[in-house]
């Protein structure tokens, strides 16, 4: 399933695989949170649960921007918007340490190129380092919010080239590899506790390997486990993600036509 392809319920609420993605990332974000946003899928969620079930979500860029309410989605974390809306603009450092360090931060939304069993995150080669087969953006800021927010949250399409047993390059840290590492390292945040993908959703248990626990509507058990690259297991009490309401799906739509 891609995210062209259409689900529906009924023939007057198609809506794709990514509306569903993005839908059920919202969905996952509350009222008074403060909430450190990427680029990308993650701005998108972020921007749509402002605007429908959660304005008082206080969405912060890494540009410095503190409580920014775009009408349309930014391009980049230098986006004129991003300011021009925002309740404060501070420096870069003071995002980092004055916000994101001392734990001021509830939730921390990031994308990933790789993303492992244990919720390590790559977005900076894949293949070896010093010799990758392709180079990525890079870790930005993600290294420092996935140590610090209070939680972190993943939205990423599901493929076996994303979805990887072992990342190539860990350039933020989930879980490391059941192994306690993050008390032992002394991060502060608890690391991915979500994984919003297109197909589903994956929580971690007690050793920090993501477990399926709901699939979309449409979506079979097989077909997310043929698009991950490890032999993921199953929640026994596995759910079924509501489909998209009328409002969420006309708010989501006008968010991507301003």
């Amino acid at each position: 399933m891609t995210g062209s392809e259409t689900l529906s319920t009924a023939p007057e609420l198609d809506y794709s695989s990514d509306d569903m993605m993005c839908v059920a990332a919202a969905r996952a974000l509350h009222d008074d949170k403060r909430c450190f946003v990427g680029i990308g899928l993650p701005s998108t969620a972020a921007n749509l649960a402002r605007i429908t079930h959660a304005p008082g979500l206080v969405l912060i860029y890494e540009s410095g921007t503190l409580g920014s309410k775009p009408y349309r989605l930014p391009a980049s974390i230098g986006d004129g918007i991003l300011a021009e809306t925002a309740d404060a603009v501070i420096s870069v450092p003071e995002v980092f340490n004055y916000w994101l360090q001392p734990g001021r931060i509830d939730v921390g939304f990031l994308g990933a190129a790789q993303i492992d069993k244990y919720g390590n995150i790559n977005t900076t080669v894949v293949g070896d380092y010093a010799d990758p087969k392709v180079r990525l953006p890079g870790a930005g800021g993600a290294p420092e919010i996935a140590a610090s927010c209070g939680e972190v949250f993943v939205v990423v399409r599901q493929s076996r080239r994303a979805f990887v047993d072992r990342v190539d390059f860990v350039t933020s840290l989930g879980h490391g590899r059941g192994d306690g590492l993050r008390a032992q390292l002394g991060m502060r945040g608890a690391g991915p506790t979500l994984v919003i993908t297109d197909l589903g959703v994956m929580q971690p248990d007690e050793t920090g390997e993501l477990v399926l626990t709901s699939v979309h509507p449409g979506v079979t058990v097989d077909q997310v486990r043929d698009a991950t690259g490890w032999d993921l297991r199953v929640a026994p009490e596995l759910r079924t993600t509501e489909p998209p309401t009328a409002a969420e799906l006309a708010a989501l739509r006008a968010l991507k036509a301003a």
